[in-house]
């Protein structure tokens, strides 16, 4: 399938989608609905480097919290419209994926993972002591209660925002997946001593994964200030985002770029029931029973089942 054709199926489902929630006519749905949709663009954000080109990346939150909080600058400095401050958030992020890269690409293995933990680390750090943005205590942002000309509450709009997010990111992995640029990360993960003895230009390929992994992260945690209207650093940088992130891909199946989106819709869908019907509290509980599960039966996620 062509990408302009498969671009085209995504807005058709995501029209679907929109369209389910408003016959549902339930703001929990979108509350709950946004939740999953970022989770489908930071699973396919980090599947890029982490799948793709086999660089496992634990520094997630710091990617999330450079796009949220350049939202609450923009928003206490400027009158930007949200896509414009996702479109800044993302740079932002992309141009901390190739830094960090640059610095730490030339570890391999546990040796990289532990460096972009430490990132997330510094950057936290970095954030709390910041007290334009609310260091500590945080920041309140006052989200519009409607979008005018669009005649639909605010809600809604992030909703479709995502859903926007998520469209665009699928098509870039998909596009990257079947392209020469997908090849050459497939060589790193495959053997890189051997891609490099080849001739594949290993390091800046490993920049540009950094960049697209980074600034898709950084896009997904623009809007957050305006869900959660209350960013603070303890939540922003929260485990979970991280947990998740990895685990959704791992379940779906890193080799595709269907399997984050499995993984994302099965174990967020999951969990926002829980969250309703249950406690929070149990949300990691259900990542790791299904990380191990699918650890034990299919080592290779979902898609792992309908591949030879």
């Amino acid at each position: 399938m062509k990408n302009p054709l498969f671009i085209l199926w995504l807005i058709v489902a995501a029209a679907l989608t929109f369209g389910l929630a408003r016959l549902v006519d339930n703001a929990y749905f979108y509350f709950a609905g946004y939740v999953v949709l970022q989770y489908i663009v930071l699973s396919t954000a980090w599947n890029i480097l982490g799948g793709y080109t086999g660089y496992v990346n634990f520094g997630i939150p710091a990617f999330i919290a450079v796009g949220a909080y350049s939202t609450v600058v923009l928003h206490k400095t400027t009158s930007l419209p949200l896509v414009a401050m996702i479109a800044i958030g993302g740079a932002l992020s992309a141009l901390l994926g190739v830094g960090t890269g640059y610095l730490t690409l030339r570890l391999r293995g546990t040796f990289f993972s532990i460096a972009t933990l430490a990132m997330a680390v510094v950057m936290q750090t970095l954030v709390t002591n910041w007290d334009f943005v609310g260091g500590s205590r945080g920041a309140y942002i006052i989200r519009p209660a409607t979008v005018q000309y669009l005649g639909i509450n605010y809600i809604e709009y992030l909703f479709l925002i995502m859903l926007g997010l998520s469209i665009f990111a699928v098509a870039t992995a998909r596009a990257i997946e079947k392209s020469r640029l997908g090849f050459g990360f497939a060589t790193i993960r495959d053997d890189e001593l051997a891609a490099e003895a080849s001739g594949v230009p290993t390091l800046k390929l490993k920049l540009i994964a950094c960049g697209l992994s980074g600034g898709f992260m950084g896009m997904a945690g623009s809007p957050l200030p305006y869900y959660v209207t209350y960013l603070d650093p303890a939540s922003t940088f929260s485990l979970s985002y991280a947990v998740n992130t990895i685990a959704m891909p791992l379940i779906g199946g890193t080799s595709s770029w269907l399997g984050p989106i499995l993984g994302a819709i099965l174990l967020g869908t999951l969990q926002q029931v829980a969250t309703v019907t249950i406690s929070s509290a149990v949300s990691l509980l259900i990542v790791g029973v299904l990380l191990v599960f699918f650890v034990i039966v299919a080592p290779k996620g979902i898609l792992g089942w309908f591949q030879k």
